[in-house]
């Protein structure tokens, strides 16, 4: 691997340092590698992971989303739960 990959502009750099420090970062905040045993988790698979935790959480969002809709459908509109649902909904 090369010390230094340039960005598409070009004018940014990131060392393979740099990248080894942020894929840890990764292994830290991701689930499914952060509760392994083993510490030689490839960087490939940490980005794969991260992909499928980003997509899980994408989903959980939605569903979420849609049951405060529902909710929201059942209460009355002008009420302060029906204010705070739509605040949450909005974000």
């Amino acid at each position: 691997m090369s010390s230094r990959r340039s960005s598409q502009s070009g004018t940014s750099r990131i060392t393979d340092d740099q990248i080894i420090e942020l894929v840890s970062k990764l292994r830290q905040l991701v689930p499914e590698i952060r509760n392994r045993r083993s510490d030689k988790v490839p960087a490939s698979k940490v980005l794969q992971e991260t992909c499928n935790y980003i997509r899980s959480l994408h989903r959980e969002v939605d569903d979420l989303s849609e049951r405060l809709s529902q909710l929201l459908a059942t209460i009355d509109a002008d009420s302060a739960e029906a204010s705070i649902i739509r605040s949450l909904i909005a974000q």
